[in-house]
């Protein structure tokens, strides 16, 4: 055994940290225990016997094709189906604005890849998605955060920032935002809003990066236009996933980006993968066009309707009054806000007791805030467990007011 591994390790795998929610999932496999806490898709949206039938035929059909290797881009029939997806919704893009990744934190991975150095700025969201932050931490990046509000994140205070970034010298490499029932708030950003943050990049010459992986599951108010269509100049790249409309297992992502980006991107790729894997690419196709694709997406978008309903409906009836708490209109997860002197890694340990689990807030802040905060998913465990993990999590927070009376 080498006796200085860590002088062995590069700069970047000393820089990598475990995922703080894989390290809290491994504490709820307990089967009696009740998760909030995993970003799951439910079980019981997974097509099954469609994918079963669709496996089969495309085996006795396509033989040995689909087990070959493929473009580093995707194969191209997925990437057309998803450029006419994007087209559908009136996006304009082409094939050359689409590559097939290995889910979409092979995109954010990507995407440090890319475009971060030791010591460059990212700016992101208070709170955001902790494996955006991760991914692009593992390149080197120091992620500056800006304050949202009901609806995203402020411009005003990203402004303030660039501004004082700039006044330092320091020019970002890009904003990252997930304008679409955010991870871990549920907040959608209204189109005014994504307009003065894209303005704001076009201004001071900053990239966005765009992270939609919840955008197709809305149950209530009108789909906002993605940044990426009201963008007019190449400042913004998306990413998209199968893993919440599809299958996750399947890790099938996708970029959508301007050619110049995406050509850098091909080449990172080619060294990380060579390609996405062909058999579940070729899947993916056959299920889209089998039509069974938007039959289920439906199914999994009422079911996760009922499922947010039920919670919310339980949290109205139990929950102390200081507690609060957003009202997504789509995608998997709501966020709690406790009074600023509760500490919810104390509230966690607690749970855990009770058989009751989520996720710690202050793991989505970059600045080390949120500790009392926590998310909330809606979508894996079924109303009656739901019912009683809510009721769980009132009786734990009103212990803990009594507590320190």
């Amino acid at each position: 055994m080498i006796s200085d591994l860590k002088g062995t390790f590069s700069q970047i795998s000393n820089n990598n940290k475990r995922s703080a929610i894989r390290e809290i999932l491994k504490l709820t496999q307990n089967p009696e225990i009740i998760s909030f806490a995993g970003g799951l898709p439910a079980p019981e949206s997974f097509p099954v016997d469609a994918l079963d039938s669709i496996v089969s035929d495309m085996l006795r059909e396509e033989g040995a094709a689909v087990l070959q290797y493929d473009a580093t881009e995707g194969v191209t029939e997925l990437r057309e189906l998803l450029v006419k997806k994007y087209k559908n919704e009136g996006v304009q893009c082409s094939l050359e604005n689409m590559i097939v990744t290995t889910g979409s934190q092979q995109g954010l991975d990507l995407v440090g890849k890319v475009f971060v150095n030791q010591g460059d700025v990212v700016i992101c969201g208070l709170p955001s998605y902790l494996g955006g932050i991760s991914a692009f931490q593992a390149y080197g990046a120091t992620m500056e955060g800006v304050p949202m509000d009901e609806y995203g994140m402020s411009a005003e205070l990203l402004e303030a920032k660039l501004i004082e970034l700039g006044e330092q010298g320091i020019k970002p490499k890009f904003i990252y935002v997930i304008p679409d029932f955010q991870n871990p708030t549920g907040i959608t950003m209204p189109e005014s809003r994504r307009l003065e943050i894209i303005a704001l990049a076009h201004k001071y010459d900053v990239l966005i990066v765009e992270d939609c992986p919840y955008r197709e599951v809305r149950f209530d108010g009108e789909p906002q236009r993605m940044m990426y269509d009201l963008d007019n100049d190449d400042h913004v790249i998306t990413l998209g996933t199968f893993s919440k409309i599809f299958a996750p297992g399947f890790r099938i992502g996708w970029i959508l980006g301007p050619k110049d980006v995406n050509e850098k991107i091909v080449v990172a790729k080619q060294s990380a993968d060579l390609c996405t894997p062909t058999f579940v690419q070729k899947i993916a196709i056959r299920y889209m066009n089998s039509g069974v694709f938007e039959e289920n997406l439906q199914k999994t978008i009422d079911l996760y309707h009922q499922r947010r309903d039920v919670m919310l409906a339980e949290m109205e009836k139990c929950m102390p009054d200081f507690v609060k708490w957003t009202r997504p209109e789509g995608g998997m997860f709501l966020f709690i806000t406790l009074p600023e002197h509760m500490d919810a890694l104390e509230l966690f340990h607690k749970a855990i007791e009770k058989k009751v689990a989520f996720v710690t807030g202050n793991v989505f802040y970059c600045d080390g805030g949120g500790t009392n905060t926590m998310r909330l998913n809606f979508s894996y465990v079924n109303n009656e467990k739901a019912i009683a993990g809510i009721q769980r999590l009132a009786e734990i927070i009103e212990a803990e007011v009594l507590e320190e009376a």
